[in-house]
């Protein structure tokens, strides 16, 4: 280094090419993408658009990123007003930030407080990644009943009620805590039909892909749940298969569901591919 003197008599430093270089090399280097934008550029590598599904080493690698994620990734902590306990009796309100949508595939995030239900619901000709970022949640979900049991149909159940009624293996029901691995559901397997029952405070990173579209026949629909032993007289030969069964009625939108939009806050996703 040396000092020179300018034509107003005031000193400065110059450091010399070599290292007026290491500066501008320096000031130039790359940032590290955010943990959400890792994940919006493997979402566009894998998912392909509709009537397709990952394949295993595509899931492997978007697994991957969603098990490392924190709620820091996305910009939440449990002290945020989402999720406060509500005092109103009912389900309470659930809040869903958008983070992204294509055509191809969805990014967002359920906010629930305590005791708040997500509804058993489809998810249609979709493959979805749910990854709980904190707190604790009971999740059971169904897929329907292999063949030769698909075409099992309970007499009874046409008497007592008033849509068709189809029977469903039980894939998961279980208790999460955070941290813990990625869910993931395919079109006709791996639980596509699930219901969510927060136990404490939680949030849910969900990825779908496709999203639901209602023209495209991607439309969500939701389900009540029967005990197998309500409809079993005409078939007790599936139950002894082994496994667990259950009916499933097709019905409207619960209406104790509330689900409420807020803007999503955390690092943004930059759209440049």
């Amino acid at each position: 280094m040396r000092i020179e003197i300018d034509k107003r008599g005031n000193s400065f430093c110059d450091f010399g090419p070599e290292k007026k270089a290491k500066k501008t090399r320096r000031k130039h280097k790359k940032a590290m993408p955010t943990a959400v934008q890792r994940l919006f550029e493997i979402c566009n590598d894998v998912f392909a658009g509709a009537g397709s599904v990952p394949s295993p080493p595509q899931v492997e690698r978007l697994q991957s990123v969603l098990d490392s994620m924190k709620p820091s990734d996305v910009g939440l902590n449990e002290l945020m007003p989402y999720f406060e306990a509500e005092k109103n009796e009912g389900y309470p309100p659930i809040t869903y930030l958008h983070v992204y949508e294509c055509d191809n595939f969805s990014i967002g995030i359920f906010c629930l407080p305590p005791s708040g239900v997500i509804p058993l619901h489809n998810h249609p000709n979709m493959t979805v990644f749910s990854k709980l970022l904190f707190g604790s949640m009971h999740i059971k979900s169904f897929d329907w009943a292999p063949p030769p049991f698909d075409a099992v149909w309970p007499a009874k159940a046409k008497a007592e009620t008033t849509s068709s009624v189809r029977l469903a293996k039980v894939k998961v029901d279980s208790d999460f805590n955070a941290p813990c691995k990625t869910s993931i559901l395919y079109p006709t397997s791996g639980g596509n039909m699930h219901t969510f029952h927060a136990q404490t405070a939680c949030a849910v990173l969900d990825v779908f892909g496709p999203p639901y579209n209602d023209s495209k026949g991607r439309h969500c629909t939701y389900f009540h749940e029967f005990p197998y032993p309500s409809f079993s007289g005409d078939a007790v030969s599936v139950q002894e298969n082994g496994g667990e069964y259950a009916w499933l009625e097709e019905i409207e939108r619960p209406g104790s569901l509330k689900v409420v939009g807020a803007e999503y806050e955390g690092p943004k996703i930059v759209d440049t591919l």
